[in-house]
Protein backbone atom coordinates (compact mmCIF):
# COMPACT_ATOMS: atom_id res chain seq x y z
CA UNK A 1 0.00 0.00 0.00
CA UNK A 2 1.67 3.50 -1.05
CA UNK A 3 2.02 5.87 1.66
CA UNK A 4 -0.79 8.37 -0.37
CA UNK A 5 -3.14 5.52 0.47
CA UNK A 6 -1.94 4.81 3.88
CA UNK A 7 -2.80 8.47 4.57
CA UNK A 8 -6.64 7.74 3.32
CA UNK A 9 -6.76 5.27 5.89
CA UNK A 10 -9.70 6.63 8.84
CA UNK A 11 -7.66 6.85 11.93
CA UNK A 12 -4.40 8.46 10.13
CA UNK A 13 -2.51 10.40 12.39
CA UNK A 14 -4.27 9.12 15.80
CA UNK A 15 -1.22 8.22 18.00
CA UNK A 16 -2.66 5.49 20.43
CA UNK A 17 -0.14 4.36 23.54
CA UNK A 18 -1.18 0.66 24.11
CA UNK A 19 -0.03 -0.28 27.78
CA UNK A 20 -2.08 -3.85 28.01
CA UNK A 21 -1.42 -6.97 27.44
CA UNK A 22 -2.93 -10.53 26.64
CA UNK A 23 -5.68 -10.36 24.72
CA UNK A 24 -9.24 -7.63 25.25
CA UNK A 25 -6.91 -4.87 25.37
CA UNK A 26 -4.43 -5.55 22.85
CA UNK A 27 -7.50 -6.36 20.37
CA UNK A 28 -9.19 -3.09 21.05
CA UNK A 29 -5.79 -1.70 20.19
CA UNK A 30 -5.37 -3.96 17.06
CA UNK A 31 -8.83 -2.53 15.79
CA UNK A 32 -7.69 0.66 16.47
CA UNK A 33 -4.29 0.04 14.16
CA UNK A 34 -5.94 -1.20 11.14
CA UNK A 35 -7.90 1.54 10.69
CA UNK A 36 -4.27 3.74 10.59
CA UNK A 37 -3.73 4.49 14.23
CA UNK A 38 -0.28 4.50 14.83
CA UNK A 39 -0.09 2.33 18.20
CA UNK A 40 2.76 2.01 20.09
CA UNK A 41 2.79 -1.24 22.38
CA UNK A 42 4.93 -0.47 25.49
CA UNK A 43 6.32 -4.11 27.37
CA UNK A 44 8.56 -5.36 29.96
CA UNK A 45 12.19 -5.39 28.58
CA UNK A 46 12.85 -9.29 29.98
CA UNK A 47 9.14 -11.17 29.35
CA UNK A 48 7.11 -8.58 26.98
CA UNK A 49 3.63 -9.29 26.93
CA UNK A 50 2.50 -12.95 28.41
CA UNK A 51 1.05 -13.81 25.09
CA UNK A 52 5.09 -14.13 23.74
CA UNK A 53 4.95 -17.14 25.68
CA UNK A 54 1.53 -19.07 24.44
CA UNK A 55 0.83 -20.48 21.63
CA UNK A 56 3.73 -22.13 19.18
CA UNK A 57 6.33 -20.42 18.70
CA UNK A 58 7.57 -17.83 15.83
CA UNK A 59 11.17 -16.51 15.91
CA UNK A 60 12.63 -16.11 18.84
CA UNK A 61 10.00 -13.13 20.82
CA UNK A 62 6.51 -13.99 19.02
CA UNK A 63 3.81 -16.32 19.17
CA UNK A 64 0.66 -17.35 17.34
CA UNK A 65 -1.32 -16.43 20.25
CA UNK A 66 0.67 -13.14 20.43
CA UNK A 67 0.38 -12.49 16.45
CA UNK A 68 -2.66 -12.58 16.66
CA UNK A 69 -3.72 -9.90 18.63
CA UNK A 70 -0.78 -7.20 17.51
CA UNK A 71 -0.43 -6.82 13.83
CA UNK A 72 -0.05 -2.85 12.83
CA UNK A 73 2.10 -1.93 15.97
CA UNK A 74 5.21 -0.46 17.33
CA UNK A 75 6.77 -2.70 20.19
CA UNK A 76 9.01 -0.65 22.48
CA UNK A 77 10.12 -1.81 26.21
CA UNK A 78 9.93 0.04 29.25
CA UNK A 79 10.17 -0.96 32.52
CA UNK A 80 7.46 0.58 34.06
CA UNK A 81 8.91 0.22 37.37
CA UNK A 82 11.29 2.18 37.50
CA UNK A 83 11.24 6.64 37.92
CA UNK A 84 12.76 6.40 34.51
CA UNK A 85 10.88 4.65 32.55
CA UNK A 86 7.50 6.41 33.73
CA UNK A 87 8.97 9.71 32.95
CA UNK A 88 8.74 7.78 29.12
CA UNK A 89 5.60 6.79 29.22
CA UNK A 90 4.66 10.13 31.15
CA UNK A 91 6.22 12.15 28.17
CA UNK A 92 4.82 9.57 25.53
CA UNK A 93 1.42 10.33 26.66
CA UNK A 94 1.60 13.71 26.19
CA UNK A 95 1.78 12.68 22.57
CA UNK A 96 -0.86 10.36 22.44
CA UNK A 97 -4.44 10.85 21.68
CA UNK A 98 -5.59 7.15 23.39
CA UNK A 99 -4.23 5.35 26.17
CA UNK A 100 -5.36 1.40 26.61
CA UNK A 101 -4.63 -0.26 29.82
CA UNK A 102 -5.81 -3.82 31.48
CA UNK A 103 -3.94 -3.38 34.48
CA UNK A 104 -5.76 -4.55 37.78
CA UNK A 105 -8.01 -2.14 39.35
CA UNK A 106 -5.87 0.02 41.52
CA UNK A 107 -2.46 -0.86 39.18
CA UNK A 108 -2.53 2.18 36.95
CA UNK A 109 -3.24 4.39 39.49
CA UNK A 110 -0.18 3.15 42.03
CA UNK A 111 2.02 3.41 38.62
CA UNK A 112 1.38 6.69 38.22
CA UNK A 113 -0.38 6.07 35.11
CA UNK A 114 -4.36 6.70 36.11
CA UNK A 115 -6.61 8.65 34.53
CA UNK A 116 -6.33 11.86 36.35
CA UNK A 117 -2.61 11.52 36.57
CA UNK A 118 -2.29 11.35 32.68
CA UNK A 119 -5.24 13.43 32.25
CA UNK A 120 -3.22 16.29 33.83
CA UNK A 121 -0.44 15.95 31.52
CA UNK A 122 -2.75 16.19 28.39
CA UNK A 123 -6.25 17.34 29.02
CA UNK A 124 -8.01 15.68 26.54
CA UNK A 125 -6.42 12.42 27.01
CA UNK A 126 -9.24 9.23 25.57
CA UNK A 127 -8.20 7.11 28.68
CA UNK A 128 -9.86 3.12 28.53
CA UNK A 129 -9.32 0.71 31.04
CA UNK A 130 -10.43 -2.78 31.24
CA UNK A 131 -11.03 -4.78 34.20
CA UNK A 132 -12.54 -7.64 35.23
CA UNK A 133 -16.02 -6.90 37.11
CA UNK A 134 -17.15 -2.87 37.67
CA UNK A 135 -14.43 -1.40 39.21
CA UNK A 136 -16.89 0.49 41.56
CA UNK A 137 -18.24 -2.38 42.62
CA UNK A 138 -17.41 -4.80 45.66
CA UNK A 139 -15.46 -7.56 43.04
CA UNK A 140 -13.56 -4.74 41.74
CA UNK A 141 -10.18 -6.14 42.56
CA UNK A 142 -10.90 -9.32 41.46
CA UNK A 143 -8.46 -10.50 38.31
CA UNK A 144 -10.40 -11.20 34.91
CA UNK A 145 -9.76 -13.97 32.92
CA UNK A 146 -12.02 -15.33 30.29
CA UNK A 147 -12.95 -18.46 31.29
CA UNK A 148 -14.14 -17.58 34.88
CA UNK A 149 -15.80 -14.87 33.08
CA UNK A 150 -17.86 -17.39 30.69
CA UNK A 151 -18.52 -19.73 33.84
CA UNK A 152 -20.03 -16.85 35.75
CA UNK A 153 -22.16 -14.73 33.42
CA UNK A 154 -23.63 -17.91 31.91
CA UNK A 155 -22.11 -18.47 28.36
CA UNK A 156 -21.49 -21.78 29.11
CA UNK A 157 -24.93 -22.73 30.41
CA UNK A 158 -25.74 -22.41 26.64
CA UNK A 159 -23.32 -24.29 25.15
CA UNK A 160 -23.29 -27.61 23.94
CA UNK A 161 -25.79 -30.57 23.70
CA UNK A 162 -28.34 -31.20 26.40
CA UNK A 163 -27.81 -33.48 28.82
CA UNK A 164 -23.75 -32.43 29.00
CA UNK A 165 -21.97 -30.58 30.75
CA UNK A 166 -21.22 -26.45 30.54
CA UNK A 167 -18.90 -26.22 27.79
CA UNK A 168 -16.76 -23.17 26.92
CA UNK A 169 -16.60 -21.66 23.46
CA UNK A 170 -13.50 -22.66 21.53
CA UNK A 171 -11.90 -18.72 21.65
CA UNK A 172 -12.12 -16.82 24.51
CA UNK A 173 -14.91 -15.17 23.13
CA UNK A 174 -15.48 -12.91 26.06
CA UNK A 175 -12.12 -11.30 25.55
CA UNK A 176 -12.34 -10.86 21.82
CA UNK A 177 -16.08 -9.12 22.21
CA UNK A 178 -14.88 -6.93 25.01
CA UNK A 179 -11.87 -5.62 22.89
CA UNK A 180 -14.32 -4.71 19.86
CA UNK A 181 -16.56 -3.10 22.28
CA UNK A 182 -14.01 -1.13 23.63
CA UNK A 183 -12.44 -0.08 20.66
CA UNK A 184 -16.20 1.31 19.06
CA UNK A 185 -16.45 3.28 22.73
CA UNK A 186 -13.32 4.80 22.06
CA UNK A 187 -14.28 5.66 18.42
CA UNK A 188 -17.10 7.04 20.21
CA UNK A 189 -15.09 9.56 22.44
CA UNK A 190 -12.91 10.48 19.34
CA UNK A 191 -16.30 11.49 17.39
CA UNK A 192 -17.28 13.64 20.59
CA UNK A 193 -14.19 15.02 21.36
CA UNK A 194 -14.11 16.44 17.42
CA UNK A 195 -16.99 18.12 18.98
CA UNK A 196 -16.41 19.50 21.92
CA UNK A 197 -13.07 19.27 22.55
CA UNK A 198 -13.35 16.52 25.78
CA UNK A 199 -11.20 14.03 26.87
CA UNK A 200 -12.87 10.67 28.12
CA UNK A 201 -12.38 8.11 30.29
CA UNK A 202 -13.81 4.74 29.33
CA UNK A 203 -14.13 1.58 31.72
CA UNK A 204 -14.98 -1.70 30.12
CA UNK A 205 -15.82 -5.00 32.28
CA UNK A 206 -15.27 -8.33 31.14
CA UNK A 207 -18.51 -9.66 32.64
CA UNK A 208 -20.67 -6.64 31.46
CA UNK A 209 -19.66 -7.96 27.89
CA UNK A 210 -19.60 -11.15 28.59
CA UNK A 211 -23.47 -10.76 29.73
CA UNK A 212 -24.02 -9.17 26.65
CA UNK A 213 -22.85 -11.78 24.47
CA UNK A 214 -25.91 -14.34 25.66
CA UNK A 215 -27.78 -11.87 23.04
CA UNK A 216 -31.16 -13.71 22.64
CA UNK A 217 -30.26 -16.34 24.61
CA UNK A 218 -30.43 -14.32 27.97
CA UNK A 219 -33.68 -12.83 27.14
CA UNK A 220 -34.90 -16.35 26.63
CA UNK A 221 -33.63 -17.03 30.26
CA UNK A 222 -35.45 -13.85 31.66
CA UNK A 223 -38.34 -14.66 29.85
CA UNK A 224 -38.74 -18.21 30.94
CA UNK A 225 -37.35 -17.79 34.67
CA UNK A 226 -34.92 -20.49 33.77
CA UNK A 227 -31.83 -22.03 31.86
CA UNK A 228 -33.37 -22.23 28.27
CA UNK A 229 -32.93 -25.85 26.47
CA UNK A 230 -29.43 -26.50 25.23
CA UNK A 231 -29.32 -27.80 21.46
CA UNK A 232 -25.77 -28.00 20.80
CA UNK A 233 -25.86 -27.61 16.79
CA UNK A 234 -29.38 -27.16 16.29
CA UNK A 235 -31.28 -24.06 16.40
CA UNK A 236 -34.45 -23.30 19.59
CA UNK A 237 -36.81 -22.27 17.41
CA UNK A 238 -36.21 -23.15 13.41
CA UNK A 239 -36.36 -27.17 12.42
CA UNK A 240 -34.51 -27.95 10.43
CA UNK A 241 -31.63 -25.58 10.96
CA UNK A 242 -27.88 -27.17 12.21
CA UNK A 243 -25.82 -29.99 11.38
CA UNK A 244 -26.42 -33.06 9.51
CA UNK A 245 -24.29 -35.72 8.49
CA UNK A 246 -24.24 -36.59 4.99
CA UNK A 247 -22.95 -40.03 3.99
CA UNK A 248 -19.58 -38.44 3.59
CA UNK A 249 -19.52 -36.08 6.00
CA UNK A 250 -20.95 -32.93 7.85
CA UNK A 251 -22.76 -30.18 6.41
CA UNK A 252 -24.93 -27.30 7.73
CA UNK A 253 -29.12 -27.17 6.10
CA UNK A 254 -30.80 -23.60 8.04
CA UNK A 255 -34.16 -24.34 6.33
CA UNK A 256 -35.09 -20.56 7.53
CA UNK A 257 -39.25 -20.79 6.47
CA UNK A 258 -41.82 -22.59 5.36
CA UNK A 259 -41.78 -21.99 1.57
CA UNK A 260 -37.89 -23.31 1.88
CA UNK A 261 -39.08 -26.50 3.76
CA UNK A 262 -41.68 -27.33 1.01
CA UNK A 263 -38.69 -27.26 -1.63
CA UNK A 264 -36.20 -28.83 1.12
CA UNK A 265 -38.76 -32.12 1.14
CA UNK A 266 -39.93 -32.19 -2.94
CA UNK A 267 -36.12 -30.86 -4.41
CA UNK A 268 -33.65 -32.21 -1.97
CA UNK A 269 -34.46 -34.87 0.01
CA UNK A 270 -37.32 -36.41 -2.43
CA UNK A 271 -39.67 -36.76 0.36
CA UNK A 272 -42.88 -34.70 0.10
CA UNK A 273 -45.13 -36.65 2.42
CA UNK A 274 -43.02 -35.29 4.89
CA UNK A 275 -44.26 -31.43 4.21
CA UNK A 276 -47.87 -32.60 3.23
CA UNK A 277 -47.75 -34.06 7.09
CA UNK A 278 -49.68 -31.62 9.47
CA UNK A 279 -47.39 -32.12 12.23
CA UNK A 280 -44.49 -30.72 9.71
CA UNK A 281 -46.33 -28.32 7.23
CA UNK A 282 -45.35 -25.26 9.48
CA UNK A 283 -42.12 -23.69 11.51
CA UNK A 284 -44.63 -23.98 14.27
CA UNK A 285 -45.71 -27.62 14.84
CA UNK A 286 -42.13 -28.50 13.45
CA UNK A 287 -40.54 -27.19 16.73
CA UNK A 288 -43.08 -28.72 18.66
CA UNK A 289 -42.86 -32.14 16.81
CA UNK A 290 -39.08 -32.11 16.61
CA UNK A 291 -38.35 -34.80 18.63
CA UNK A 292 -40.53 -37.09 15.74
CA UNK A 293 -38.82 -34.87 12.78
CA UNK A 294 -35.42 -34.56 13.74
CA UNK A 295 -34.43 -38.32 14.08
CA UNK A 296 -36.43 -39.20 10.07
CA UNK A 297 -34.81 -35.80 8.69
CA UNK A 298 -31.25 -37.54 9.97
CA UNK A 299 -31.77 -40.42 8.52
CA UNK A 300 -32.78 -39.43 5.51
CA UNK A 301 -29.62 -36.96 4.83
CA UNK A 302 -27.21 -39.75 5.43
CA UNK A 303 -28.31 -41.59 3.12
CA UNK A 304 -26.94 -39.12 0.23
CA UNK A 305 -23.73 -37.81 -0.72
CA UNK A 306 -23.09 -34.24 0.48
CA UNK A 307 -21.98 -32.73 -2.88
CA UNK A 308 -25.30 -33.90 -4.67
CA UNK A 309 -26.93 -32.51 -1.08
CA UNK A 310 -25.06 -29.22 -1.73
CA UNK A 311 -25.82 -29.05 -4.89
CA UNK A 312 -29.83 -29.47 -4.36
CA UNK A 313 -29.71 -27.10 -1.15
CA UNK A 314 -28.17 -24.88 -3.52
CA UNK A 315 -30.41 -24.46 -6.54
CA UNK A 316 -33.46 -24.43 -4.47
CA UNK A 317 -32.29 -21.64 -2.76
CA UNK A 318 -31.60 -22.97 0.61
CA UNK A 319 -28.87 -21.72 3.21
CA UNK A 320 -26.37 -24.49 3.23
CA UNK A 321 -22.67 -25.44 3.48
CA UNK A 322 -19.83 -27.92 4.14
CA UNK A 323 -18.43 -28.04 7.91
CA UNK A 324 -14.74 -27.49 7.31
CA UNK A 325 -11.62 -28.06 8.98
CA UNK A 326 -9.86 -25.03 10.96
CA UNK A 327 -7.22 -25.47 8.48
CA UNK A 328 -8.72 -26.50 5.41
CA UNK A 329 -11.01 -23.25 6.04
CA UNK A 330 -8.03 -20.94 6.67
CA UNK A 331 -5.99 -22.65 3.26
CA UNK A 332 -9.56 -22.61 1.12
CA UNK A 333 -10.15 -20.87 -2.15
CA UNK A 334 -12.12 -18.43 -0.37
CA UNK A 335 -10.00 -17.24 2.14
CA UNK A 336 -6.97 -16.72 -0.40
CA UNK A 337 -9.02 -14.73 -2.65
CA UNK A 338 -10.21 -12.71 -0.33
CA UNK A 339 -6.55 -12.07 1.13
CA UNK A 340 -7.86 -12.82 5.07
CA UNK A 341 -4.42 -14.71 5.54
CA UNK A 342 -1.16 -13.57 4.31
CA UNK A 343 2.76 -13.63 4.63
CA UNK A 344 4.52 -11.17 6.39
CA UNK A 345 8.39 -10.81 6.30
CA UNK A 346 10.05 -11.86 9.33
CA UNK A 347 13.38 -11.36 10.35
CA UNK A 348 14.37 -14.96 11.75
CA UNK A 349 11.86 -17.00 10.02
CA UNK A 350 11.79 -15.61 6.64
CA UNK A 351 8.06 -15.29 6.94
CA UNK A 352 5.26 -15.64 8.91
CA UNK A 353 1.47 -15.92 8.23
CA UNK A 354 -0.67 -13.32 9.32
CA UNK A 355 -4.40 -12.62 9.61
CA UNK A 356 -5.41 -9.40 7.29
CA UNK A 357 -8.24 -7.21 8.96
CA UNK A 358 -11.48 -8.15 8.38
CA UNK A 359 -12.60 -4.71 7.57
CA UNK A 360 -13.51 -3.08 3.57
CA UNK A 361 -13.33 0.40 2.71
CA UNK A 362 -14.12 1.99 -0.89
CA UNK A 363 -13.94 -1.59 -2.02
CA UNK A 364 -10.62 -2.46 -0.60
CA UNK A 365 -9.42 -4.77 2.43
CA UNK A 366 -7.68 -2.61 4.99
CA UNK A 367 -3.98 -3.34 4.52
CA UNK A 368 -0.99 -5.23 6.82
CA UNK A 369 0.48 -2.29 7.07
CA UNK A 370 3.11 -3.87 9.73
CA UNK A 371 3.85 -7.50 10.32
CA UNK A 372 3.24 -8.59 14.38
CA UNK A 373 6.28 -7.01 16.24
CA UNK A 374 9.60 -8.67 17.60
CA UNK A 375 9.76 -8.03 21.25
CA UNK A 376 11.37 -4.22 21.34
CA UNK A 377 11.84 -3.66 17.58
CA UNK A 378 10.79 -0.10 17.67
CA UNK A 379 12.14 0.95 20.92
CA UNK A 380 15.08 2.93 19.37
CA UNK A 381 12.68 4.51 16.29
CA UNK A 382 10.07 5.58 18.36
CA UNK A 383 11.74 7.32 21.00
CA UNK A 384 13.92 9.04 18.67
CA UNK A 385 11.60 10.32 16.71
CA UNK A 386 9.04 11.29 19.49
CA UNK A 387 11.53 11.91 22.20
CA UNK A 388 14.45 12.38 20.75
CA UNK A 389 16.87 10.49 22.70
CA UNK A 390 20.14 10.20 21.80
CA UNK A 391 21.65 6.63 21.50
CA UNK A 392 24.09 7.27 23.79
CA UNK A 393 20.69 8.57 26.11
CA UNK A 394 18.87 4.98 25.59
CA UNK A 395 22.07 2.89 25.65
CA UNK A 396 22.19 4.85 29.17
CA UNK A 397 18.60 3.29 30.17
CA UNK A 398 19.29 -0.41 28.50
CA UNK A 399 22.43 0.00 30.92
CA UNK A 400 19.70 0.56 34.31
CA UNK A 401 17.67 -1.63 32.67
CA UNK A 402 14.74 0.42 31.76
CA UNK A 403 14.79 -0.85 27.99
CA UNK A 404 16.07 -3.04 25.52
CA UNK A 405 17.46 -1.48 22.29
CA UNK A 406 16.65 -4.04 19.22
CA UNK A 407 20.10 -5.61 17.24
CA UNK A 408 20.89 -3.53 14.16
Amino acid sequence: MTEAKTQDLPLAGVRVLDLSRVFAGPMCAMVLADFGAEVIKVEHPGRGDDTRDWGMRIGKTETTYYNSMNRNKRSITIDLQTPEGLKIVHELAAQCDVVIHNFKTGGAEKLGLGYEQLKAIKSDLIYCAVAGYDTSGPEASRPGYDLVIQAEAGLMALNGEAGTPPLKFGVAVVDLMTGMYAAQAILAAMFSRERTGRGRLIEMALYDCGLMVTGYYGLDALKLGHDPERYGNAHPSIVPYGMYAAADGPLIIAVGNNAQFDKFCRQVIMRPDIVEDPRFATNVERAKNRLELGPMLKELVHTFPRDLLLERLTAAGIPCGRVAGLHEALTSERTRRGGLVQDMPHPVVGSTPTFAPPYRLDGQRLPIRMAPPTLGEGTREVLHQLLALSDEQLQALQAQGVLTLPQH
